[in-house]
């Protein structure tokens, strides 16, 4: 167990994501100090339904992108590992921010190809509908659940789901089931936008043959 600097935030961030944040309440721009001159990593564990919740993600700092003249900041973060903090302390000894007892949590990481196969069938229909181009130029052949996730309509309670879901092939299962419920609605609505974008044109239509 090691005491972790904490900075709770009403959202998930998962391990592989470069996270962009402005830092300007003074006990988080002191985290922040900290992380720079003693290279100390933060967690950051999803602040849900009113509660510091137990899991959370760890991230180290990369960049100061920019000090504002009120002393706020722009840092650029990166996420490396998740933990669940066994005890919270709403400030650290001697600090404003607040820190937790944290254990490591361990992932197993290894995928179902098929599995992987069949989601990048409907990660790739649901960014088309969508038209999200970039993205799917973006989804690297061999991508975990976590590099997608973000972007595939989960809620935040969801995405705190998948971040406690400690295999991928799990991950896997519930992305796969979420898509297969999401994809007929949203192919459905499209359709639809379609046909009143349509409605008033010229239409060449060809009549039955009977």
């Amino acid at each position: 167990m090691r005491l972790l600097p904490l900075f709770p935030l009403n959202l998930v961030a998962f391990p592989g994501e470069k996270l962009n944040l402005h830092i300007f309440e003074p006990r988080y721009r002191e985290l922040v100090r900290d992380c720079l001159t003693e290279g100390h990593t933060f967690g950051i564990p999803p602040y849900l339904d009113n509660a510091v919740q137990e899991l959370g993600t760890e991230m180290r700092l990369l960049s100061v992108e920019k000090t504002h003249a009120g002393g706020e900041m722009d840092i650029r973060t990166e996420a490396i590992g998740i933990f669940r903090v066994e005890k919270f302390f709403r400030q650290a000894p001697g600090k404003l921010y607040a820190a937790g007892q944290v254990e490591d949590v361990v992932q197993d990481e290894e995928a179902d190809l098929d599995l992987r196969a069949a989601i990048a069938g409907q990660v790739r229909q649901l960014y088309e509908a969508l038209g999200l181009r970039k993205l799917l130029l973006q989804l690297d052949p061999a991508f975990r659940i976590f590099d997608v996730a973000h972007h595939i309509g989960l809620s935040t309670e969801q995405e705190y789901q998948l971040l406690g879901t400690t295999a991928e092939v799990e991950r896997q299962e519930i992305v796969r089931e979420h898509l297969e419920r999401l994809l007929p609605a949203v192919l459905e609505a499209e359709r639809l936008k379609e046909r009143v974008r349509l409605n008033g044109h010229f239409k060449h239509l060809l009549p039955p043959q009977f």
